[in-house]
């Protein structure tokens, strides 16, 4: 079994130092000390302990040594390329987004939120695993902004309906902005920014789809009140 070292507050609550390392929800953790399935030094850890120095934490078949350099939460902004998926290990051997973030020590990346392998754009990065599940609640109400190609006959009363809400196979759903960004020359393709308050499976590409229109480039722009800057790259 490896051994990492994490860093912490002298005051701080082991779920609240394993959340901010990004190994899982301030939840979670809570969860499993229920269970009796963390240990300090081999002994069940109790809701609430403190940390010491040199303390040995186990859980899940890992091992970390508590060490005295406090280490700050990290928030990252990356411009995903088309072809990468988004998560650790890929069955078919893909391309993954972990593969292009940088490596941190002591710490784990969690992605906020997702984009499929066909979707470009702003994804967020944390080792905050209290604000990564903050940002995916649906209760935080944060919206998400996505600029989207395309093709088919856009209406008003199709725009209307993706606006009320349209029943899908996994519930409703809906837009809850959408605005004319202008047509492309000599195509019949359209763009247009969308805004919606949820992350379901292609949700976005699927609303598209029930009116029978055709989503043909899709680009996240906006995550609450996070905006991709325009000077990062694709694939930084």
């Amino acid at each position: 079994m490896k051994t990492e070292e994490y860093g912490f507050e002298p005051t701080e609550r082991i779920q609240k130092t394993l959340a901010r390392c990004g190994l899982g929800s301030r939840r979670q953790v809570e969860a499993a000390i229920k269970l009796q399935q963390i240990t300090i030094n081999r002994v069940p850890v109790e809701l609430g302990q403190k940390l010491n120095v040199g303390d040995k934490i186990t859980w899940n078949n890992r091992a970390w040594v508590v060490e005295a350099d406090h280490v700050m939460p990290r928030v990252l902004m990356y411009n995903k390329p088309l072809g990468e998926v988004t998560t650790r290990k890929d069955e078919k051997d893909r391309k993954t987004v972990f593969d292009s973030v940088p490596r941190i020590k002591g710490q784990k990346w969690l992605n906020i939120g997702r984009l499929d392998i066909n979707t470009t754009g702003l994804l967020i990065f944390t080792t905050d695993g209290d604000l990564a599940n903050h940002m995916m609640h649906p209760s935080a109400n944060i919206d998400r902004e996505y600029a989207c190609r395309v093709f088919g006959d856009v209406t008003k009363e199709k725009i209307q309906a993706m606006l009320a809400g349209v029943e899908l196979e996994d519930g409703v759903a809906s837009f809850s902005d959408i605005q004319a960004a202008g047509g492309e020359e000599k195509s019949a393709n359209s763009w247009f920014h969308v805004a919606i308050m949820e992350g379901r499976n292609r949700e976005v590409r699927r609303l598209w789809e029930s009116q029978d229109i055709q989503v043909n480039r899709l680009k996240r722009v906006r995550y609450g009140g996070v905006f991709l800057p325009k000077s990062l790259r694709k694939g930084q």
